[in-house]
């Protein structure tokens, strides 16, 4: 049996570099013919840059492990378990699970990769929908493990387990977000941050590099390894109690200061795209991306020869 990918851009190859890296046979399908012709030259190339900081030893091996289809058929019948990876547009969304769950088999399980969008907005009038659910992964998922599973109010249990069972074997850390909420887990708690950010920005008490400056060269040393629950037990002689006692007030203070949010305007964020580009300019954006791709690399590196 093999992983069917449904989506081959930027998403969909990076699932097909999880799938196969975990040792399963992979069909991957997207309506673009360019897609489709540039999936094996991306995966190549990835995982050359994978073998160069010692993440992976045998490139060929992963790369003959997957196979790029003209046939929705070849990807949907017979498979395991489907990842769909379009683009985020709910009716897209809607239109491609419903061509995905013509062709599925018995047993198989379909999770989509959605930043934000229910499982239950898109598979409601499915006749198999009890085997749809969400897998939201980080891009790149290659390289950051977590992956949120979100199954819809009327997901069978089963599918649930497969999902999450399906996620453990090759290597990724499956969360279950345990029933449907707006963002699921990792864009909410992102989605507080932004809005700090975007607001510390907005009056001026700081520009976007040092706000950039705090995460990079601050909390995100901690949150490489620890979440911020573990972080704040260790940041306390007497643990989360005596943490939340000390320093409850202040966090409740601030939450109070931010009652009334606001969207992010146009003025704001031509100020913030000021700011970026004067630092990394358009079209050395992909540039960028893959400097961020390889600190990822070394940084996973680093943490899987810290496990023993």
């Amino acid at each position: 049996m093999h992983i069917g990918v449904f989506g081959a851009g930027l998403v969909g190859t990076g699932w097909s570099i999880v799938f196969a890296r975990g040792g399963e046979l992979v069909r991957v399908y997207d309506a673009s013919d360019a897609a489709r012709n540039q999936v094996l030259d991306d995966v190549a190339g990835r995982l050359a840059d994978l073998k160069c900081v010692g993440l992976l030893d045998d490139p060929e091996a992963i790369l003959s492990r997957i196979e790029v289809c003209t046939d929705i058929a070849a990807v949907i019948e017979g498979a395991k378990y489907v990842q769909e990876s379009v683009p985020e547009r709910l009716q897209l969304k809607q239109e491609v699970s419903r061509q995905i769950s013509r062709l599925l088999g018995p047993g198989t399980v379909v999770g989509s990769s959605t930043s934000g969008i229910p499982a239950s907005s898109f598979t409601e009038d499915l006749p198999n929908r009890d085997r749809f659910l969400v897998a939201h992964p980080v891009n790149p998922p290659y390289l950051v493990p977590v992956v949120e599973v979100a199954p819809a109010p009327w997901t069978d249990p089963m599918a649930v387990e497969t999902a999450m069972a399906v996620m453990s074997g090759v290597d990724q850390s499956p969360v279950l977000v345990r029933r449907e909420v707006e963002g699921f887990i990792l864009n909410r708690l992102q989605g507080v941050l932004l809005r700090e950010a975007w607001a510390l920005l907005d009056e001026g008490y700081a520009s976007a590099d040092d706000i950039d400056k705090t995460i990079r060269e601050g909390l995100g040393l901690r949150w490489s390894f620890l979440g911020p629950f573990e972080t704040i037990d260790l940041n306390a002689p007497g643990g989360v109690r005596e943490y939340a006692e000390v320093l409850g007030p202040l966090y409740h203070s601030i939450d109070a200061s931010r009652s009334d949010p606001k969207p992010w305007s146009e003025a704001l964020i031509a100020k913030a795209e000021a700011e970026m580009r004067a630092k990394v300019p358009a079209k050395e954006l992909g540039q960028r991306r893959n400097w961020r791709d390889r600190r990822l690399m070394a940084l996973a590196a680093h943490k899987k020869a810290q496990e023993g």
